[in-house]
């Protein structure tokens, strides 16, 4: 009997072991899918002049790899004499080229690619370093052709329209775009000298210019400068002060209420929020069970909130029944007692830590808890 309650035992355990690691694994990410992310990763193909410079960014990291060699002693002499025969040695090449790519996420198979496609310019560069310029502007600009210099686009690298510090050359650094100005949030024109809708002047010299928004309370017709007093109009949900500036209207305020029953109006600048009541609430002024203009069914006023009656009455019921349960056991106990006071002493002792334990635990729970007392 002892075994199979032991077998019994054991096997629950098992069980509610297996379900948490089941529920466990179902919160993982599957294997298969993390592994198609990364080859999703590895097989995007990234645009020419991206894809040549991340070639040299890797090979320039597997310089920085190699470049202590195998002779890291603390004879510096000798180190210096050996580092100078491996610093442009084949073998070092070698070394590099063996590990290339293996840095690179996106576009790992493009990489690879190149690597073999450019082989012959990698191994030219690396034997003439001395006088050759830096492996991107080599590489990637002069033989292979995708990029141009920073400030040029286009086929045959043209130089980028000149845009002022305020936006960007389409196209630059590669051998695509149009070389038109891609101006920054605020600015407009050709070569981006200009204050865009919504925006006013706010710097200007000979070479800066510096464009600042207008007001949140002006409209589409813009601004003359900072603050509402310049704005050519106010927007819907502003109007015209007697300072000449633009106040934000208060739509809480109406006579006609903007809000639908059961909910508070929250004004905001240039607009107002329809919030929903508490749920203890039928109408209200604001959020909470005490800003109700008065109480939901189900709900009574109590100290000045909209309390849930029924949880109070069920809880009141749940204290009933504990207290009626800890009666009959204790009544219990005594007759046990009559017939065999020693098993009564046993029960006694447990009955005791039993309603112990319980009121422990209610006491702890009841302050920070919404949950109702579970009957007994």
């Amino acid at each position: 009997m002892k075994v199979l309650c032991f077998e019994l035992f054991l096997t629950i355990i098992l069980d509610i072991l297996f379900l948490e690691n089941a529920a466990y694994a179902q919160q993982l990410p599957p294997k298969t899918l993390v592994e198609n992310k990364k080859e999703r990763l590895k097989a995007e193909k990234l645009p020419p002049c991206k894809a040549c410079s991340t070639l040299v960014k890797s090979f320039e990291l597997g310089m920085e790899r190699t470049s202590r060699g195998k002779y890291e002693g603390g004879d510096t002499a000798y180190e210096e004499e050996k580092m100078g025969k491996y610093k442009y040695s084949e073998v070092r090449l070698v070394e590099i080229q063996e590990r290339l790519c293996e840095d690179v996420t996106r576009g790992n198979v493009q990489c690879h690619t190149l690597l073999e496609e450019y082989e012959e310019f990698i191994e030219q560069w690396w034997k003439q370093q001395m006088e050759l310029p830096k492996l991107y502007e080599f590489l990637c600009i002069e033989k292979a052709k995708v990029c141009c210099p920073e400030g040029f686009f286009g086929p045959n690298c043209e130089k980028c329209s000149d845009c002022n510090g305020n936006g960007v050359c389409k196209g630059n650094g590669t051998r695509k775009g149009n070389g038109k100005c891609l101006c920054d949030a605020g600015y407009s024109g050709e070569n981006c000298l200009a204050c865009d809708k919504g925006y006013y002047e706010a710097f200007k010299d000979d070479s800066k210019l510096l464009c600042s928004k207008c007001h949140m309370a002006c409209d589409d017709s813009g601004c003359k400068g900072p603050g509402s007093k310049n704005c050519m109009g106010c927007k819907a949900g502003w109007i015209r002060d007697n300072d000449g500036g633009c106040s934000d209207i208060d739509e809480c305020l109406r006579k006609t209420p903007p809000c639908k029953k059961n909910q508070f109006c929250v004004n905001n600048e240039g607009s107002h929020s329809c919030l929903e009541c508490d749920r203890s609430c039928d109408g209200c002024t604001g959020d909470g069970p005490d800003l109700c203009l008065k109480c939901a069914d189900g709900y009574d006023l109590k100290d000045g909130l909209c309390t849930d009656m029924t949880n109070e009455r069920r809880t009141t019921y749940a204290n009933y029944v504990r207290y009626i349960t800890y009666g009959g056991l204790t009544i219990a106990t005594c007759i046990i007692f009559q017939n065999s006071p020693s098993i009564a002493a046993i029960i006694g002792l447990a009955v005791a830590a039993y309603i112990s334990f319980s009121e422990y635990w209610l006491r702890k729970t009841a302050p920070n808890s919404d949950e109702i007392v579970p009957d007994f």
